[in-house]
């Protein structure tokens, strides 16, 4: 199992609206590409960047090829989308992270 994670630092100016739209329609689109078994938005507690807000969006898939399949697919479609969007009002970074162990009391 992989994690794709998205971190988002999003201006406060869109704030509101950046967040209904990633919960109404962004991430039900990217698990709708049938590439993520589940989607996981947190919200980054350390102020980095005055202005703004950070998110973490974690985004759960089976392996490397399917996660390569949704770049080839669906990466530049639905990164667009936030572009268009909100332009110039956000700053994303992305990261592959290999789930080592899991462990729930």
């Amino acid at each position: 199992m992989l994690i794709y994670n998205v971190t988002i630092s999003v201006d406060d100016t869109v704030h509101d609206r950046w967040l209904s739209w990633m919960r109404d329609k962004h991430i039900p689109d990217m698990l709708a590409t049938k590439k993520f078994s589940e989607a996981k938005m947190c919200k980054v507690l350390v102020e980095e960047e005055p202005g703004s807000t950070t998110y973490a969006i974690q985004y759960r898939t089976k392996d490397k090829e399917t996660l390569q399949r949704y770049y080839q697919e669906n990466a530049e479609q639905m990164r667009n989308e936030g572009n268009l969007k909100f332009r110039d009002k956000f700053v994303a970074f992305r990261t592959e992270l290999e789930i080592v162990s899991e462990q729930f009391s």
